[in-house]
């Protein structure tokens, strides 16, 4: 296992890098929009266009490292963000940062999509559940320091874009310079909705609805922390701290849906992460401390829904469908994160900023909803019968591709021959 993880450690230090400049991006765009006096609804489009091009990105991307190669799509793509992030800089202007934000989503599933690939070729069974757990603590750790990098400098300024682009040719370094033999090829996940529907009613409507609060949040959350009269550090600090929470929240939530229903862990985080958000929208705190205190305890549960979700699904999935019932629904998350900010931004902007909870909170209630009816409709699987939870952080600036459920080994922790009836009660479903 030692042996496996010192060949990829070079590969997670530039991750450590890429996902440094995604997040400090993802909250530097809308931070230095706002204060631009950009329209709420125009930065919304910035999280729309970024998913959209994620979304493409995770079909595309692999016919494109099948034809050039890992190293060379790596190093192309790369380059692409680098210099999105420097004329981002230099263009301040809102319809340019859309149509940029789109390729930068794209080539940012291309680049995950090689990481994610090259890890598994390289994780052994022994080390497989390390180097998928040490891959995300990289991402979540990332992101945050590139968040709370905001305050060292004045948005208004070209720094932090300059930075940005030092982040991603460090973040090249390491695959360029290696002379390691590359991985095998891409593998690209069809989405088919009639048939991730027909395997799990709960999980297909559930990721959809998640997708479009977090797409919400993790896109517009910079501009409500602004417009709720929060500082820059603040804000980086809300930001992060949510994300924090998520990470440590997953276990615990993770570990009560292996024992109970599923669908009653559902309702109930998305239940708390409902009243979190009623009470922002509702009350407009003003003390800084209460605020960040809600959106964190927001945070904490919301993060939990994907992955919850996603092994419902694999509950009523065949041992080898598991990656593509994962990537399907990884792609339908997608979906839901490009309808998120769309919506949130002409509500934000004919409400109050604090309506961001709102429309968050109207998803979750979605959820907790429909999670108590389906439970009256079937039985859940026995806890025996299972698949084990994996921890999967989702967010504007992390999505994972469907690489990383190669990676995190699902059909580990579930006997081949075990296959379920779907929760619609139909025949099994069987993909591909």
């Amino acid at each position: 296992m030692k042996r496996n993880l010192l060949s990829v450690a070079a590969l997670l230090f530039g991750t450590l890098f890429l996902f440094m400049g995604n997040g400090l991006q993802g909250i530097l765009l809308p931070v230095r929009g706002n204060l631009e006096g950009y329209a709420t609804t125009t930065l919304g489009l910035l999280g729309t266009s970024w998913a959209g091009g994620f979304v493409i990105g995770c079909l595309i991307a692999p016919k494109i490292v099948r034809r050039v190669g890992h190293v060379r799509a790596f190093s192309g793509f790369i380059s692409i963000i680098a210099i999105i992030a420097l004329v981002s800089g230099i263009i301040i202007d809102p319809v340019w940062w859309v149509v940029l934000r789109a390729v930068t989503g794209f080539s940012t599933a291309g680049t995950s999509m090689i990481i994610e690939s090259w890890l598994n070729e390289r994780a052994s069974n022994e080390s497989r559940g390390a180097i998928f757990s040490l891959y995300i603590g990289i991402t979540l750790l990332g992101v945050v320091g590139g968040q709370m990098m905001i305050p060292l400098e004045d948005v208004r300024t070209p720094v932090l874009f300059m930075i940005c682009g030092i982040f991603y040719c460090i973040a090249m370094l390491p695959t360029t310079l290696s002379t390691a033999a590359s991985p095998q090829p891409l593998k690209a996940v069809r989405l088919d909705l009639p048939a991730l529907y027909r395997n799990s009613p709960v999980s297909c409507l559930g990721i959809l609805l998640v997708g479009i609060a977090n797409g919400a949040y993790g896109t517009l959350g910079a501009v409500f922390g602004a417009g709720a009269g929060l500082s820059d550090t603040n804000i980086a600090v809300m930001m992060s701290a949510t994300i924090f929470a998520g990470a440590v929240m997953q276990l615990p939530a993770g570990r009560l849906s292996d024992r109970i229903d599923r669908r009653y862990v559902l309702a109930a985080m998305s239940g708390i992460a409902a009243l979190a958000g009623l009470l922002i929208f509702l009350f407009h705190p003003t003390s800084p401390a209460l605020l960040i205190g809600l959106v964190v305890l927001y945070g904490a549960v919301a993060n939990t829904l994907y992955p919850i979700a996603v092994a419902h699904a694999n509950d009523f999935a065949a041992s080898e469908d598991f990656v593509k019932v994962s990537g399907g629904l990884l792609l339908l998350y997608g979906i839901g994160t490009m309808i998120g900010p769309t919506l949130s931004g002409p509500v934000m902007s004919a409400i109050t900023p604090h309506a961001l909870f709102l429309v968050t909170a109207i998803a979750h209630v979605l959820i907790t909803v429909y999670a108590i009816i389906r439970s009256r409709i079937r039985a859940a699987v026995p806890a025996s019968d299972r698949d084990a939870y994996t921890t999967i952080p989702t967010g504007t600036s992390q999505m994972l591709t469907p690489q990383s459920m190669s990676l995190a080994d699902r059909g580990a922790g579930k006997p081949p021959e075990t296959e379920k009836s779907p929760e619609s009660g139909d025949p099994a479903v069987k993909f591909g």
